[in-house]
């Protein structure tokens, strides 16, 4: 008898799981983000802002474009989200306005936005998933996690084995490569690069380069004329600094000793594909890839 009211409790409570779930057409969601936080969703989220160009790219990578509600500056690609409603930008963005959006899911950019305000955010109860890829393959596993969050796993899981797929491709393609020294400038004043850890230097690497500046601890340092003029690269690549100083070129031919001036390998890479985190980063590669193998 006692083994049979445990089975009918049993049955009851399954029944009544199985009820809830199917009414309401979901069970709880769980990832862990980039931070190492469990973010647990009741449902999938159907009303998500997006806090850094980078994440609206990946959401509509991963399917979930048409559920953003709100996105910060310079929000524009694919084209439809240069119609989002806007909050700000990255480092200073609305808290009411975001808040009036009533979000389920924030995506957020852990490195550039203001931690002051992510965590007021949070007080209110609004659970946050923070995008923050470091290495090539953290792109795939950011399209995989938020698919599951906003039920497009299928349309996530396809674009992330597509892009592992070319990473995959790239990386035998240029493994046994000759090494070549590389300065990657981020800015020109101040003369600002990326240490080992950014994810652009992990592109340098896939295409058999080395980042001249891997070992400094800063992520994105600020660097002298002198440091640059020392380490003396055979490669020098701009990415914003170009887009924003035309003559940027002409700064380094001030120095012809350089082996980047003396050989003519002052190269630019549109920083929209490289300085992105995102499945588009692996177009930035192939062309970063082609003009190292110019110098090599």
């Amino acid at each position: 008898m006692y083994v049979f009211r445990r089975r009918l409790i049993f049955l009851h409570l399954s029944v009544l799981l199985l009820s809830i779930i199917t009414n309401h057409g979901y069970a709880a969601i769980s990832v862990v983000d980039d931070a190492g936080h469990r973010v647990t969703l009741a449902a999938p989220a159907k009303r998500i802002i997006s806090l850094s160009p980078h994440v609206t790219e990946l959401l509509y990578a991963a399917g979930a474009g048409e559920y953003i509600v709100g996105a910060v500056s310079y929000s524009d690609y694919p084209a439809a989200a240069k119609k989002l409603p806007r909050v700000g930008s990255y480092n200073a963005f609305d808290l009411e306005a975001i808040v009036a959006l009533r979000p389920d899911l924030i995506v957020a950019w852990q490195s550039a936005n203001p931690a002051a305000a992510l965590e007021k955010l949070q007080a209110l109860s609004i659970p946050v998933f923070f995008s923050e890829p470091r290495q090539l393959e953290d792109v795939a596993g950011n399209l995989e996690r938020l698919g599951k969050l906003t039920a497009s796993e299928a349309i996530a899981n396809a674009a992330s084995m597509m892009f592992r797929h070319k990473l995959l491709e790239l990386r035998n393609r240029y493994r046994a490569v000759r090494a070549v020294s590389v300065f990657y400038q981020v800015w020109h004043r101040p003369l600002m690069t990326v240490n080992g850890e950014h994810i652009i230097s992990q592109v340098i690497e896939l295409c058999g380069g080395r980042n001249v500046f891997a070992g400094l601890p800063v992520l994105a340092p600020k660097i002298s004329l002198e440091a640059v003029l020392r380490e003396d690269p055979e490669v020098i690549v701009a990415g914003n600094s170009a887009l924003n100083h035309p003559g940027w070129k002409d700064d380094w031919r001030r120095w012809p000793a350089l082996q980047a001036v003396k050989n003519n390998h002052l190269f630019y890479v549109n920083p929209d594909i490289i300085q992105r985190h995102t499945p588009r980063i692996l177009q930035g590669a192939e062309a970063l890839c082609k003009q190292i193998e110019t110098a090599r």
